[in-house]
């Protein structure tokens, strides 16, 4: 199969060399691996032109948006410039971060999962961080998501969701749309990744309120976000985090925001949350 890889990345000196040669050591070589440096001030499009010079299949594009980590738009936004440079000859394409150390058979293993089932539409490893020298699992895990950090869309899949959304929550709304257009996801428990530095640890307080605003343009509705927000707070232990996401939902729906899904595609996601908590409570 053939891989194709965008990684943004900013000021990712003290990483982005491990994850480089964590890709060029795949038992399946990705045929192209493109790093979009946005707006780096420190040595990063140093490190990546040191590698493209040594492999034909890494090159680096250079963008300039913000030195503000704003998660959603900002990193997909970066996506995009790399993956307009791309021919449309893949097999899989993959949205990896820069901080990321991949198993040896990572790519290989992917490529045996989508060659199992032909509707199989994403599939991932799992992250693992470094704690009082162990690397433990990401406590944000769940076996029924894979993390924004690690993302592999078979083709079809990719262009039936309408690609990714430039917005907070792009890495939920794909998922949701990959179900709605009757993909399946898959996470393999075996394939532990690295991940080096921790999700949200950059984060902008400037965010604080789009992770409630993302559930308001995924339409999921005053009692789905409510039940939500406390989930996430609760697994963050913070108070604060919840008045952050239900101020955005409502900020949201005041500004009225424009929707990242359409009308049937939010009854379409409703009726799929509903129908996994349930499950849980049962």
């Amino acid at each position: 199969m053939n891989f194709y890889i965008v990684i943004p990345a900013h000021n990712e000196e003290t990483v982005i060399q491990r994850t480089l040669e964590s890709l060029v050591a795949q038992t399946l070589p990705a045929k192209q691996i493109v790093v979009v440096n946005d707006h780096s001030t420190d040595k990063t499009p140093s490190i990546v032109e040191t590698f493209a010079a040594k492999h034909h299949n890494i090159k680096l594009v250079n963008t300039r948006s913000s030195d503000k980590h704003i998660p959603g738009a900002k990193i997909i936004n970066a996506f995009y410039k790399g993956y307009d440079t791309l021919d449309k000859h893949y097999d899989v394409i993959c949205k990896f971060d820069a901080d990321l150390i991949f198993p040896k058979n990572y790519l290989e293993q992917l490529a045996f999962h989508f060659n199992q089932n032909e509707r199989l539409g994403m599939v991932a490893g799992f992250c693992y961080i470094k704690k009082d020298n162990n690397w433990v699992l990401e406590n944000l895990t769940r076996k029924d998501h894979i993390r924004g950090a690690l993302k592999a869309y078979r083709k079809a899949c990719f262009l039936d969701i309408g690609k990714l959304k430039p917005s907070m929550g792009w890495d939920t709304v794909d998922e949701l749309l990959a179900k709605y257009y009757d993909w399946e996801l898959l996470t393999d428990e075996s394939l532990h990744v690295k991940h080096l530095k921790p999700t949200g640890i950059s984060y902008n307080k400037a965010s604080k309120y789009l992770q409630g605003e993302a559930m308001y343009k995924m339409r999921y509705g005053f009692y789905i976000t409510l039940i939500s927000a406390i989930k996430l707070a609760y697994k963050k232990r913070s108070f604060a985090l919840f008045k952050d996401y239900m101020l955005g939902y409502f900020r949201g729906k005041r500004h009225n925001l424009e929707q990242l899904v359409t009308e049937d595609q939010g009854r379409f996601i409703r009726q799929l949350r509903w129908k996994g908590m349930l499950g849980k409570l049962k």
